[in-house]
């Protein structure tokens, strides 16, 4: 079948354009490969003793079999920073095929980007190949071509299985910082963007087109602020400009994708310093508009000065390899929204407060999981936590018993003070006080606490109300 003009000329405008941008990108892509610097072992501080046993047999591997294979990312920054990696990351020529011919242990994983995971137990290693520049999608590509590289329409990489060499590679990393390359065949560092000095400095740096990268993936906007706070480094004014304006892409990022990030972000010993800067660069709203609504100018409300209290305890936690739980972290930064929609529904309905309570939970976490999808497993504990609120101040007969057997009672004790700190309520603090005295009282002291309470007017009045619905005895 014969093609049309506008066929012929559709598909002759996208050759050209292929053409132009590859003669567009080929100058840049030559003058970063100049930049490509060569850091000896004399004149760095990366010893294998610091590297994980088990990523240097990939490694060894690796060479071995005659791919290249080095360490890269976040373990190379943190080795010379003189920090202690949390894991440790490679890249290689050798494709993911080729890696699960290579390693018993390995697996495949990852859909936008396929990656290698090298299993040693409860340690994985986690390997990828060279990734390469992706083309422009056209009207010509393949079938194939698609399922490779593949573009949303705002921008975004929804698939992204291009391999390319180790320069390539560099040029697609995110920061600067962690596009550093460690190689256990001549111990050197490589660098080809300029991360070293970046670390030096103390500057996070995107590489590339600020805006470009941005809308290939969104969250990148997301780490450069995580590890400003992280590592304590500004960011280049470059890489921040864009921020603010291209905030709202977060809304088109997956909410289960969003919801590990929010992790990251206010789970790992930097949550205050990152909670001010996603509020600086307007990334908190797209994570929680929840609590958004109720931010003010003046940031001395209750539910922030309990927002930044919790991010506190919880970074001192992390700091002393203490366990953290994100539902409680979760519920005390959601609590005061909880609290002002069952307000609400209390207001218009005319329900009890214990009703309207419980129908305030299912929107309040309705709306914080369509931004962020908190796993179920989660919000139940949550719900337990804010149910808890509502019966510790009932402590007469068993009730104080029953309750500290509860499985989230800590974790409702620990909101409890939260809020009475927070709020300098007097009674909350008694109370509070209270619940700290009984629990680390003998059985007899706890009794003496519970008499001393005084009968409970409400258990009076419902045990009168049973006795009047009390059925009168049948006639003989």
């Amino acid at each position: 079948m014969p093609l049309s003009r506008c066929t012929i000329f559709t598909r002759v405008a996208n050759f050209c354009r292929k053409v132009l941008l590859r003669e567009e990108e080929a100058p840049a892509e030559k003058k970063d490969q100049n930049l490509m610097t060569v850091i000896p072992r004399d004149q760095h501080n990366i010893s294998r003793r610091d590297i994980s046993e088990n990523a240097l047999k990939v490694l060894y591997r690796l060479n071995k079999a005659g791919f290249e294979a080095y360490l890269v990312g976040g373990g190379v920054r943190d080795l010379l920073l003189g920090k202690k990696p949390k894991d440790f990351d490679i890249t290689t020529n050798a494709t993911p095929e080729q890696m699960r011919k290579l390693f018993r242990n390995c697996r495949l994983v990852g859909r936008r980007f396929r990656l290698a995971h090298v299993m040693f137990g409860p340690e994985v290693i986690e390997v990828a190949t060279f990734r390469g520049h992706h083309a422009l999608e056209t009207a010509t590509d393949t079938a194939e071509d698609r399922n490779q590289s593949q573009r949303g329409q705002n921008g975004m990489l929804l698939r992204d299985n291009i391999f390319g060499s180790i320069e390539d590679d560099a040029q697609r990393r995110d920061l600067t910082i962690n596009s550093l390359y460690y190689s256990v065949a001549d111990f050197t560092v490589r660098d080809y963007v300029g991360g070293l000095q970046d670390l030096q400095q103390g500057i996070i740096r995107l590489i590339g087109d600020p805006e470009t990268r941005y809308r290939e993936d969104p969250v990148r906007m997301i780490r450069v602020v995580r590890f400003a706070a992280k590592l304590n480094m500004s960011i280049d004014p470059h890489t921040a400009e864009p921020i603010t304006r291209l905030a709202t892409l977060l809304k088109d990022v997956p909410s289960a994708r969003l919801f590990e990030e929010s992790l990251k972000l206010l789970q790992a010993g930097y949550g205050e310093q990152t909670y001010a800067l996603l509020k600086q660069y307007q990334l908190f709203q797209p994570l929680f508009p929840t609590i958004t609504q109720y931010l003010t100018a003046q940031e001395d409300s209750a539910m922030e000065r309990m927002i930044v209290q919790v991010l506190k305890n919880t970074d001192t936690r992390i700091h002393n390899d203490m366990r953290v739980n994100p539902a409680f972290l979760f519920a005390a930064m959601l609590w005061y929204p909880q609290s002002e929609r069952a307000q609400q529904i209390a207001q218009e309905s005319g329900l009890p407060w214990y009703e309207a309570f419980a129908l305030a939970m299912n929107d309040t976490l309705d709306e914080a999981c369509r931004a962020i999808a908190i796993p179920k497993r989660i919000t139940s504990l949550i719900r337990d936590i804010w149910s808890l609120q509502l019966r510790l101040p009932r402590r007469h007969g068993k009730r104080a018993w029953k309750l500290m057997e509860h499985p989230k009672f800590r974790a409702a004790y620990d909101l409890l003070l939260l809020r009475a700190e927070v709020e300098n309520n007097a009674e909350l603090e008694r109370l509070a006080q209270w619940w700290g005295e009984f629990q680390s009282a003998p059985p007899p002291r706890q009794a003496s606490m519970i008499q001393s309470l005084g009968t409970d007017p409400t258990q009076r009045r419902r045990h009168n109300r049973s006795r009047r619905r009390q059925p009168a005895a049948r006639k003989s």
